[in-house]
């Protein structure tokens, strides 16, 4: 939109007229991640302008002790969530759709935001605050930004605040959109973001087993392996049991599948045998990766009112063990790839990305960034080195 506006894009705040943060929520650590970046970016120009959007933006500001986002330096504009059309209002620029189609983004890889919004009520998220309910992005308008994407991007990853409800305020779902998609931008390999497991269903499992165009790799929060402490969070739609039986038919003993959780530490009467509950699970799935959070209190949010509050030093001693589990498990991972092969996506000249969300080593100077190919791995001290198999890379 900016770009189609004339606008250029610089790399250092020093040469900024604007900057635009797009802001996250999620925990305390992430707005006082954003705080200082603002403060920073002030301090290095004292004549930009600076508008933020996103999550804390929207968020409604409750916490006596932090400064509001509106008298921070050179703060000009909130605007919540991607409302791309106060945005361009703000900044004086056309925001007709047409011109807020990208043709490529900065990354390797691209993002395709399917959605807005979502309509459960997690007691310790903030997100539905700033973002509200669901609402779908037309299939067409997806499609189409699709189809400009793949022209640069070898893989497009599909996100949304809630994914799995798409469509559920238009009569479709995400396995129908993504099977739209997969039959319409062919060449392109397709990647889910974060994704209930309990929402995967047939049509998606069958996409799953074509792994060049969707990945195989799912990111399921768990958040909690105990019952009881699932019935805090709200999330009244699994139990562990039931996330247990759709993780387990999704990855189906498959040699190579990305399985990741996000998972809450310390949350407001977590017990130890909670706690418990919760590492007896994770050992027990195939899980590849884990992304522990401790428990952060969120202004606004319905745990705030649930008492019976976890002590720091527990909490904390909580989330090492589970990032040790899930170190180990992701370990074990990917030594169980070596020798096999992969689709590899160059992010760097350096370094490129497996089907299976993997990290791997560049062992071919010749691979340009963006470009897509097979290759054998091979394991060096806890690194896997993706290898091109001749005449494989594009």
């Amino acid at each position: 939109m900016l770009s189609h506006a004339g606008a250029s894009e610089v790399f250092r705040a020093e040469d900024a007229d604007i900057a635009v943060f797009n802001s996250c929520s999620v925990t305390a650590a992430a707005e006082a991640d954003l705080r200082g970046d603002i403060r920073r970016v002030a301090r290095v120009n004292a004549s930009i302008r600076s508008v933020v959007m996103g999550c804390a933006a929207g968020v409604p500001e409750r916490n006596e002790r932090t400064t509001p986002l509106r008298t921070l330096p050179r703060v000009s504009d909130l605007i919540p969530g991607a409302d791309l059309v106060a945005l361009a209002a703000v900044l004086g620029v056309d925001a007709r759709r047409e011109s807020s189609v990208p043709v490529a983004q900065t990354g390797a890889r691209a993002l395709l935001r399917i959605q807005d919004g979502c309509d459960e009520h997690c007691t310790f998220c903030v997100t539905t605050l700033a973002r509200g309910g669901n609402r779908s992005r037309p299939a067409e308008d997806v499609v189409r930004e699709a189809q400009v994407l793949a022209t640069v991007h070898p893989e497009i990853v599909i996100t949304g605040i809630h994914i799995g409800g798409y469509g559920n305020d238009a009569g479709s779902s995400l396995g129908a959109l993504v099977s739209l998609l997969v039959s319409s931008v062919p060449g392109v390999r397709f990647r889910l973001s974060s994704l209930e497991a309990t929402e995967v269903g047939g049509e998606l499992r069958e996409l799953f087993q074509d792994a060049t165009r969707l990945a195989p790799h799912l990111h399921a929060p768990l958040q909690s392996g105990s019952d009881s402490v699932l019935r805090r969070m709200g999330r009244h739609w699994y139990s562990a049991a039931t996330y247990s039986t759709a993780v387990e038919s999704i990855v189906a003993s498959r040699a190579a599948f990305a399985l990741s959780a996000d998972v809450i530490a310390g949350f407001p009467g977590e017990t130890e045998l909670d706690h418990a509950c919760t590492m007896s699970l994770i050992a027990r799935l195939p899980f590849t990766s884990l992304h522990v959070f401790q428990y952060s209190p969120r202004p606004g949010t319905a745990s705030l009112r649930l008492g019976n509050v976890v002590d720091n030093s527990v909490a904390s001693r909580r989330a090492s063990e589970l990032r040790e589990a899930g170190r180990l498990k992701g370990q074990a991972y990917v030594a169980s790839r070596a020798g096999g092969r992969a689709d590899v996506v160059a992010i760097r000249r350096d370094e490129g990305l497996t089907e299976d969300y993997l990290s791997v080593s560049l062992g071919h100077s010749a691979v340009e960034r963006r470009s897509r190919f097979d290759a054998s791995l091979t394991l060096t001290g806890g690194r896997l080195t993706a290898v091109p198999i001749p005449s494989a890379v594009t």
